[in-house]
């Protein structure tokens, strides 16, 4: 019986035999790629060719004028590897919408570039990393264009709308390193946190500052307030005690309480003790955040004067005089919320994962690739805990 032969005359038709013959076990030949990059290579070109009959054609209809005008060569990166296409044209038309409107990769490798951008491989890495799949290799130029596909998506999360619906709302500075001409500077990134009704931690915005000054503090505050955080459902902010942040917050939320940072404090009272009591006087700082209540707590606090004053009264007074905003988180009944507003660590955590994702690549190279990798790591933390975001990593975005 003379066997069937099917003619693919599409890409969906190819990758539908390509996914049949996977499942059935069928062996590749060893140039498979090259003659897959053949064939769609064909199915393209003759799809622009009509592209371009089927525009010329609609001009006769219309009495209007124009003319075959040669090619010209693009580029298109599959699966198989980089297809080079002759892309007919006129005079004044181009048959380049063919292949998804001037795109010189498809969307899926475009999407694998992104995930391995956003997972902490650096961009001479990626090439090896997608050398399995492709078959050829990536060129870091290649990985750059296609990492600033991000850039529109971080500007409109910087510019979108914010709901006022956060009970707690944390906020801190954490360094990162970036490179410029005159070496790697430090630059602190300015964090938004906020605690929602059910529970789930929401990084509400960042932005990279020259410092944390009253000034940045106070920009950043006041774009989260014009955008819809006008802090009415806010019962409190957590920060670390910066004196720039301390200064900012009265003149953007002036009405809410603050808590200082439980883990900052404790760091800062043991750095003024002798390194053999810190294990003890952690184990009584600790008692006092434990408490039941606030009496319960400010007692604690007075045996705590009275146990270390004489020795270390530099840590006595550091503790002493923020101990109102210490204890403010007191106010939440469950130990769940109180554990969860009384330090800025769920920053801190987060910026954990940027170190680690961001550690291959070593410092960042300009402003811009730092915006992206803080936005890809924290709407990936905020989809993690089931926060839905309009602005996820695809090819449309």
């Amino acid at each position: 019986m003379p066997q069937e032969v099917a003619t693919v005359t599409s890409l969906p038709q190819a990758l539908e035999v390509i996914k049949e013959m996977n499942l059935n076990g069928l062996e590749w030949g060893r140039d498979y790629r090259r003659h897959g990059r053949q064939a769609l290579k064909k199915i393209l070109e003759a799809q622009m060719r009509q592209d371009i009959d089927r525009y010329l054609e609609e001009l006769c209809g219309q009495d209007k004028a124009d003319r075959r005008n040669g090619s010209y060569c693009r580029h298109l990166l599959t699966e198989l590897g980089d297809i080079e296409l002759e892309v007919p044209r006129t005079r004044h038309y181009s048959a380049v919408p063919v292949v998804r409107s001037y795109a010189r990769r498809a969307g899926h490798i475009d999407r694998m570039i992104l995930a391995c951008f956003v997972l902490g491989v650096s961009t001479r890495k990626v090439a090896e990393a997608l050398l399995p799949v492709l078959g050829e290799s990536v060129s870091p130029a290649t990985v750059s264009r296609v990492a600033k596909q991000l850039d529109s998506v971080v500007a409109a999360f910087h510019r979108r709308l914010l709901k006022d619906r956060y009970q707690v709302l944390i906020l801190d500075g954490v360094v990162i390193a970036r490179k410029t001409g005159a070496g790697a500077i430090r630059r602190p990134v300015l964090v938004a946190l906020g605690l929602r009704p059910d529970g789930k931690k929401e990084i509400i915005d960042f932005r990279l500052a020259p410092g944390e000054s009253t000034t940045a503090w106070e920009a950043f505050l006041n774009d989260l307030y014009r955008r819809g955080l006008t802090g009415e459902n806010l019962e409190l902010i957590v920060i670390d005690g910066g004196v720039g942040l301390l200064a900012a917050l009265p003149l953007v939320y002036p009405q809410v309480p603050v808590q200082r940072c439980w883990a900052h404090k404790i760091r800062n009272v043991l750095d003024k003790a002798q390194k053999k009591d810190h294990e003890e006087m952690k184990r009584h700082l600790h008692r006092i955040m434990n408490a039941k209540n606030k009496t319960q707590a400010r007692k604690t606090a007075r045996n705590f004067v009275h146990t270390w004053e004489s020795l270390y009264p530099r840590a006595v007074k550091c503790l002493r005089d923020d101990l109102d905003d210490l204890l403010a988180f007191l106010k939440f009944k469950t130990e769940t919320w109180r554990k969860a507003a009384r330090t800025t660590n769920a920053i801190e955590r987060r910026f954990r994962e940027v170190r680690r994702r961001t550690r291959p690549m070593g410092v960042f190279s300009d402003r811009t690739s730092v915006e992206r990798i803080l936005f890809a790591v924290f709407i990936y933390e905020n989809k993690q805990l089931g926060i839905a975001t309009p602005f996820l990593l695809t090819h449309n975005s």
